[in-house]
């Protein structure tokens, strides 16, 4: 498996894995992702700040797609908890994180965490956060099985409440 930046040819194909992620989300009984978002709109924005990656293995078929970012975010100013970093120092944040259906439980979300940790470490910032749907237990499975805290809860700009995470590494050797 390999993670790269996205460009604009694969967006058929990641809107594709959005669907099945959306599907997926409903069969549970998850709300979330089940109006629309993201959306083609949301993907070129991510495409267009280099925030974008997709998996692909060695035939180059798209597994799966993310947002790895180190903007700060908003949503993440105000916490019901405490952050396991300082809010002033850099963090990462994997977003829109999803494989598609054919290729679940093959270890690529994992691979995906993996590879921007590393992407992380290598640009000297040292923790990563996530938030997700409070009945996302396989995303909340994955994440503190990876060594993601929990944190507190965070309210997206739209009010919705998600359950933070955050995970500090340090620099091998």
């Amino acid at each position: 498996m390999k993670l790269s930046l996205t460009q604009t040819t694969d967006i058929p194909a990641i809107m594709s894995v959005v669907k099945d992620a959306q599907e997926y989300l409903f069969e549970q009984g998850i709300d979330q992702w089940q109006d629309g978002y993201p959306d083609k709109k949301q993907i070129e924005l991510d495409i267009t700040n280099d925030e974008s990656y997709v998996v692909k293995d060695s035939s180059a078929a798209i597994l799966g797609t993310t947002v790895l970012s180190t903007r700060i975010e908003s949503t993440y100013n105000k916490i019901e908890g405490n952050w396991m970093t300082s809010s002033n120092e850099k963090y990462g944040v994997i977003h829109r994180l999803a494989v598609g259906k054919q290729f679940r439980k093959l270890g690529v979300a994992k691979f995906v965490f993996q590879v921007c940790e590393a992407k992380l470490l290598e640009a000297n910032i040292e923790s990563m956060r996530i938030d997700t749907h409070e009945e996302n237990k396989g995303m909340q499975k994955l994440i503190t099985g990876l060594g993601y805290k929990y944190c507190g809860v965070i309210y997206l700009d739209n009010g919705d409440k998600r359950l933070a995470y955050e995970k500090v590494f340090s620099q091998p050797g």
